[in-house]
């Protein structure tokens, strides 16, 4: 009988790998917004890290929401039923994504999270919901979605509007951004992939089961609690930061306070 409870450890692990790899960003991020070291984040290598590690942790929500999908068609359970139980998770992930918002507000006011990664994934969740049992039609799907965002991006608009599509104002400054073009279309092309490597809930290629390893069962956690050490990172990074002394409180609060 197949077992509809277990997990791809392959998918946990470079989901884990993914977020490591986007703490270690965030660490250089904060070394350089709160002036303890300079480090060009706007363009170069540093750029085009920060946005491998976002394609691969969203690509992978692609992958997962087509695995979940499979696994509960494959327990026999309504249309109705899928369609509120991805409902539910969507709008929670999005409200943890307004606390974000709100905690960035009050303390960095000037660059605060309008719609960032927890938005968007949020809404993908539920948007891409008529696509789950779709496969070439969301290859089809990623790649207009990332060549219309590409384009948008080339726009500015006099309004906030429309941001979470894509079209933001030249004034526009924040320290995390996700809008639905083009980050949709990478959903769309894990969903491809998902369908393509896993169907029916089972693996199609051959792997070693790396999953006793002790690195591999460390990635794996991480994996598992990508949404947990998301909401965490920042504040720990924070404090860590400040206990080894390159990060003074009283600066820190002058500079919340600016």
């Amino acid at each position: 009988m197949k077992d509809l409870n277990k997990r791809f450890w392959e998918i946990d692990v470079l989901r884990g790998l993914a977020i490591l790899l986007m703490v270690v960003y965030h660490l250089i991020f904060d070394l350089t917004y709160f002036g303890i070291f300079y480090f060009n984040l706007s363009w170069g290598v540093l750029w085009w890290f920060a946005r491998v590690v976002a394609f691969i942790f969203l690509f992978l929500v692609g992958v997962s929401l087509n695995l979940s999908y499979t696994r509960t068609q494959l327990q026999g359970k309504e249309n109705k039923a899928i369609f509120k139980k991805y409902f539910k998770r969507g709008v929670k992930i999005f409200s943890l994504g307004l606390l974000v918002t709100l905690a960035t507000w009050i303390f960095i006011p000037e660059d605060f999270i309008v719609f960032g990664v927890l938005h968007f994934i949020g809404i993908a969740i539920i948007l891409e919901y008529p696509f789950l049992n779709k496969k070439y039609f969301n290859l089809v799907l990623g790649f207009i979605f990332i060549l219309i965002g590409f384009i948008l991006a080339q726009f500015t608009v006099n309004y906030p509007w429309l941001l979470w599509l894509g079209l933001k104002p030249a004034w526009f400054i924040t320290v995390d951004y996700f809008p639905l073009l083009p980050w949709l279309g990478v959903v769309s092309l894990g969903l491809f992939t998902g369908k393509i490597l896993y169907p029916s809930y089972e693996r199609k290629f051959d792997l070693r089961d790396l999953s006793k390893s002790p690195v591999i069962e460390i990635f794996s956690f991480m994996g598992r609690h990508s949404l947990l050490i998301y909401l965490l990172h920042q504040p720990l990074l924070i404090l860590i930061l400040y206990l080894m002394g390159v990060l003074d409180l009283e600066n820190l609060i002058n500079f919340i306070n600016v």
